[in-house]
């Protein structure tokens, strides 16, 4: 674990923890940090669906690592994650959050070339999570519905079914 990047961070308010689980998903994505990235998770029992012009579904933790994270943590990427709004009762362990996303990304060591390819998206997460035995706010389910983008969708697809194109 990284001192700059920690898994959990014991200051924060029950709201900002809520959310800190979606930010260590991303920021695991930009940092290449495995570790991070499944601290943001709630084991195995877990997705992640993609909205576009198709639905794409992962189920489980290790798919959403081999079809998700193994493809965009070693890519020169940034997520900028804004407009959060966290719903939770009181004193309840189930919680829902709302945020906008902005996403850039690049093959990798070619983020700080100005004529390297890029793909950016834009979208919004819809986040359902839960608090776990020790207290830490974790993802069951994470949506991400892209409502635009720009630049070469070629560069986040899977080299074999570029290949194929």
């Amino acid at each position: 674990m990284s001192d700059m990047y920690p898994h959990y961070l014991p200051s924060l308010s029950e709201r900002d923890a809520i959310a800190d689980a979606l930010y260590r998903t991303t920021i695991g994505c930009d940092h290449n940090d495995t570790e991070l990235f499944n601290s943001a998770w709630a084991g195995e029992d877990v997705s992640f669906e993609i909205h576009n012009d198709n639905k794409i579904v992962m189920s489980g933790l290790s798919d959403i690592r081999k079809n998700l994270f193994e493809l965009v943590g070693p890519m020169d990427t940034t997520h900028n994650t804004t407009t959060v709004r966290v719903n939770l009762k009181d004193g309840a362990d189930i919680a829902t959050l709302t945020a906008v996303s902005t996403a850039q990304h690049c093959p990798p060591g070619m983020g700080r070339d100005p004529t390297g390819p890029k793909y950016t998206t834009g979208g919004e997460y819809s986040v359902d999570l839960i608090k776990d035995d020790s207290g830490v706010w974790r993802i069951k389910k994470l949506v991400l519905r892209i409502v635009w983008t720009q630049g070469d969708p070629s560069v986040i697809q899977p080299k074999s079914e570029a290949a194929s194109k």
